[in-house]
């Protein structure tokens, strides 16, 4: 299935299941822009599905075997879709229509590419962005899918370039990532993470090691040595580029010392990790022979991301600014405090983090437990649950709060039952508890998770 040089004397017909996620959402305007008719359905209505619409996407809210129009040849599902969907259902069982999970078929489009795939459990959509604004920088024209919504590409997840390159981002929930075909393959690091699909560590180094080995012959690798179980699997990356004749080029921060203190210099984001990640896109430029100059112009011109430390205005009636940040997993919980305590180095930083999903909390809430230290004030909300994928835990919310009052008594730390009242609530912790030096240096708020938070956003700015 050619996607984007697909002729035919009538327009062919895509529909996607659970059109709401940021991958999907991006996938179905890939289709809209190469000419698809374009339909898809969601459990509930949300950002990307209003956007969606506007885009002119004929969508429905809920899952119902009529959604898919009639002569639909292709059915794109979300691999969190459950079995029994009747959407789901009704493709499978017919002749009529192709029916294939998301990875696959994004899978089939970079095979018509120069596929630069970028993954990591953490960094890959600001790698992502940086890389994809570098070869736009240099004129390379490239085709850009991301899973966040970029300032560079006016709000949106994609962006249809004309010239050979894709710059992907290749997520490893579910092990998608298996399904592509890269040139050339970068990997920020390795965690802990959707350890509900992994099941152990060592099973998610091995799914990035074979993600790895679906590079093509002859191509690239990209890998951040600083990170330990990156950098445990040399052996077997250097096996595999023996085989396969592949590059292997490793950045690291200590052992790149000048460049990181070109890209520290320049780079419009705080954090020691967002330094990493641009140091990944330097080697690229290297790589596709891009000038070290283009490359740091294209940095130091990075407009932000959707969700990634964006300011969303000040709180109603103050000076206090509200930033929102998508980090649910205890490293990046760690990084993005610590980045915003670098940004913001005297003003006290209020966090309102909401638990993503059940298993996540449970299986790290150790590490959780000590994730916050660089918060002086945190509020935690109820657990997110995730449709289909969260059953009953010992540890919820109240459990986190309980840990890190335990860890840090002198330090407020609140359970928000009610997630509606976010506002009064900081209000009052801000007029009861006010530090001495909140007068000339006031605090910071940074709505956090990967749930529904932002949604909350906007009560404390209306």
């Amino acid at each position: 299935m050619s996607i984007s040089s697909k002729k035919k004397s009538s327009t062919p017909a895509v529909h996607f299941i659970g059109i709401g996620g940021i991958g999907m959402s991006g996938l179905a305007r890939y289709f809209l822009a190469h000419g698809w008719r374009v339909s898809g359905s969601d459990a509930q209505r949300g950002i990307m599905t209003q956007e969606l619409i506007k885009d002119g996407v004929r969508l429905k809210i809920g899952h119902k075997k009529a959604n898919i129009p009639v002569g639909t040849e292709l059915v794109i599902y979300n691999r969190a879709i459950l079995v029994t969907n009747p959407e789901l259902v009704k493709a499978l069982a017919s002749k009529a229509m192709v029916t294939i999970p998301y990875s696959q078929a994004l899978g089939r489009i970079t095979e018509e590419y120069q596929t630069i795939a970028i993954t990591g459990s953490h960094g890959k959509s600001t790698t992502t962005a940086l890389a994809g604004l570098a070869l736009m920088c240099a004129g390379l024209d490239p085709t850009i899918l991301v899973g966040t919504k970029l300032v560079d590409l006016h709000g949106k997840n994609i962006r249809i370039g004309h010239g050979p390159y894709l710059v992907l981002e290749a997520d490893d929930f579910h092990a998608a990532f298996l399904d592509y075909s890269p040139a050339i393959a970068i990997v920020t690091n390795i965690d802990r993470e959707h350890m509900d699909f992994y099941k152990t560590f060592a099973n998610a180094k091995r799914a990035f090691l074979k993600f790895l080995s679906r590079t093509r012959q002859g191509g690239t690798l990209i890998l951040n040595r600083d990170d330990a179980p990156l950098h445990s699997l040399k052996p077997k990356i250097m096996q595999l580029a023996k085989k396969r004749g592949l590059k292997v080029i490793w950045f690291s921060l200590s052992d790149n010392v000048m460049e990181a203190r070109k890209i520290r210099k320049i780079i419009p984001i705080a954090g020691v990790h967002n330094i990493s990640n641009a140091l990944a896109v330097l080697k690229l430029g290297a790589t596709l022979k891009i000038s070290e100059k283009k490359i740091l112009a294209a940095i130091a011109s990075y407009k932000g991301a959707w969700r990634r430390m964006e300011l969303k205005g000040k709180l109603k009636g103050t000076s206090i600014p509200v930033y929102d940040d998508y980090a649910h997993h205890p490293t990046e919980i760690r990084a993005t405090l610590a980045a915003f305590k670098e940004k913001f180095p005297h003003s006290p930083l209020i966090c309102v983090f909401q638990p993503h999903q059940a298993k996540r909390l449970e299986l790290l809430f150790k590490d959780f437990t000590e994730a916050f230290d660089m918060a002086d004030i945190v509020f935690i909300l109820p657990l997110y649950k995730v449709l289909g994928r969260d059953e009953k835990y010992p540890h919820d919310s109240e459990a986190l709060v309980k840990a890190l009052m335990k860890r840090s008594p002198e330090k407020p730390i609140h359970y928000l039952l009610r997630p509606a009242k976010i506002r009064g609530a900081i209000e009052a912790i801000i007029h009861d508890t006010p530090p001495k030096n909140w007068l000339t240096r006031p605090p910071v708020v940074v709505m956090m998770g990967a749930g529904d938070i932002s949604e909350l956003t906007g009560k404390l700015l209306k």
